[in-house]
């Protein structure tokens, strides 16, 4: 199912729930400019999901993991910082998208070799005044 709808922070929330539901594979490849927005939508799907943990851009750790409260597990990447697909290897990323657990991937494009072969894709665009444009594909 492929979703295309423009929206503002005011209703996140609710983009965040269409994510879910029209989501038909638990790894989410986040496309988009530095500054859209791809961070703070994460954050509310994490919020939607029932996980009560701080969340934060893993720029630096390159993943984060949070609990829900129903103990699913959610891995939060950010590839931004990496050289090269090597890097990602030998964290072992690949045995994180083989879990049941939802992945979620910020800047897919660097390690578009090592991705799983389903995914949701999730392209986000900036509008004007402080609109932005999602596609889920």
């Amino acid at each position: 199912m492929s979703m295309n709808k423009n929206y503002s922070l005011l209703n996140l929330n609710q983009i965040a729930k269409d994510i879910i539901k029209n989501s038909k594979h638990k790894v989410l490849l986040f496309y988009g400019d530095m500054g859209v927005g791809k961070t703070t939508l994460i954050k509310e799907i994490c919020k939607e999901l029932g996980t009560d943990d701080i969340t934060s851009s893993p720029t630096f750790s390159i993943v984060n993991e949070y609990i829900t409260s129903n103990g699913d597990t959610i891995y939060h990447f950010d590839f931004y910082r990496l050289n090269n697909e090597e890097e990602a290897y030998n964290i072992g990323v690949e045995d994180y998208f083989h879990t049941d657990a939802w992945c979620f991937i910020e800047w897919p494009s660097v390690i578009k070799n090592l991705l799983p072969l389903i995914t949701n894709n999730i392209y986000l665009t900036k509008l004007d005044d402080d609109q932005r444009n999602i596609q889920l594909k």
